[in-house]
């Protein structure tokens, strides 16, 4: 008996000699095609806590006028849906079809069709188009189809950054997939890779006092009431550090060569927040309606102290936990992070909102009191 041959989709496509490395094809899938070969890589973590994935969560509003407008007579789809191939699709020239120009072949691209359910494309652009194409009536819509070979999530991650950088991609997302790419990337992604690994080594390290407090886009539903703190504002706090002269991770960081000593950094940061969680446990891990300290004013002014502090305190010598504490000290009684008033403020505790006057305000009064230390010396 003759083994059973593997079912393959076969389309018209056209080679396109764009870059020798990542073949892309160009071809017309209908809706009902491109859910049987195309799947969507999620973004969230598998339980040793690795990234898997990049899409972020699917906007039901937008999804659903989409599939409206799809319904409608007047329908027209002109954007492509960006599209990554396994390694097994093969395409075949068809003879005497090169284009005169020299960079495009048509032919036919023949993509394997999996037995036990798994699909040999992901979604790198267009998840909202694909998903709204699943739920139109109309299956046999033909949409246009750009579409590379990229096998590994890397790849995959890269080329959705890339492609979406025009575009408002939460900036949470792009935190958390920006350590996981290895390539160069182009100047405004690469200054802020650095912060965003720092922040996944907070959020994952098991001597953090943020460790599980982080709220990413990859965090599931179910945990994110104990993800207090949003992971934006600890970016924020990062990015100020290494960028200014005046912060303590400044002088961490090579510009020249652009070598970071991560190890020395995280010894920093950890001892310093370890100490804030320390010297204000009842106010830390709250959610920032009840914790000013947790809320992103609260955070980056306390950064501004960090800078402060830890740039002349070596946080490896005998008993620097206690030293740090002992500085924060200082500050203990003016702050006021889940009741009462900051009275030099004229506000409530929970007046504090993440605006720059509030912030510039709470951050020259936690600094002011440092410096005058309450009369008390370290």
């Amino acid at each position: 008996m003759s083994p059973r041959r593997q079912r393959v989709l076969r389309k018209a496509a056209l080679l396109v000699r764009q870059n020798p490395r990542y073949p892309l094809y160009l071809f017309i899938l209908t809706g009902e095609e491109l859910g049987l070969i195309a799947d969507i890589a999620r973004l969230n973590r598998d339980e040793s806590g690795r990234l898997v994935g990049y899409q972020r969560g699917v906007v039901r509003r937008h999804v659903h006028n989409i599939a409206e407008y799809l319904d409608s007579n007047d329908a027209l789809f002109p954007n492509s849906i960006v599209l990554a191939l396994c390694a097994e699709v093969t395409f075949t020239k068809q003879s005497g079809r090169e284009s005169q120009d020299g960079v495009s072949i048509a032919g036919t691209i023949e993509i394997p069709l999996s037995a036990n359910g798994g699909k040999p494309a992901w979604i790198v652009d267009g998840q909202q188009r694909a998903m709204a194409l699943a739920q139109s009536t109309r299956k046999h819509f033909p949409v246009p189809v750009n579409a590379f070979v990229a096998v590994d999530a890397a790849t995959q991650r890269e080329h959705f950054l890339r492609v979406n950088m025009t575009r408002p991609l939460p900036r949470g997302l792009i935190t958390e997939l920006l350590p996981e790419l290895a390539t160069v990337l182009p100047s405004t992604l690469a200054a802020r890779r650095i912060p965003a690994a720092l922040c996944d080594m907070l959020n994952n390290d098991p001597e953090s006092p943020f460790r599980g407090l982080i709220r990413r886009a990859s965090t599931p539903p179910g945990q994110r009431r104990q993800a207090v703190v949003a992971d934006t504002a600890l970016i924020k706090v990062l990015e100020t550090s290494l960028n200014s002269p005046s912060g303590c991770l400044f002088p961490h960081r090579n510009i020249a060569t652009r070598e970071t000593d991560f190890e020395r950094i995280r010894t920093i940061l950890l001892a310093y927040w370890n100490a804030v969680r320390d010297t204000f446990p009842e106010a830390w891990g709250l959610p920032p309606s009840q914790s000013r300290l947790m809320h992103s004013v609260g955070l980056r002014a306390m950064g501004r102290l960090m800078d402060r502090i830890m740039s002349s305190l070596d946080p490896e010598v005998p008993r620097a936990s206690q030293l740090i504490r002992r500085h924060l000290g200082r500050v203990s009684s003016t702050c006021h992070w889940t009741s009462g008033t900051w009275k030099e403020l004229g506000l409530r505790w929970n007046d504090l909102q993440n605006v720059p006057s509030h912030l510039r305000a709470l951050s020259d009064l936690i600094v002011r009191s440092y410096i005058q230390g309450d009369g008390r010396k370290t």
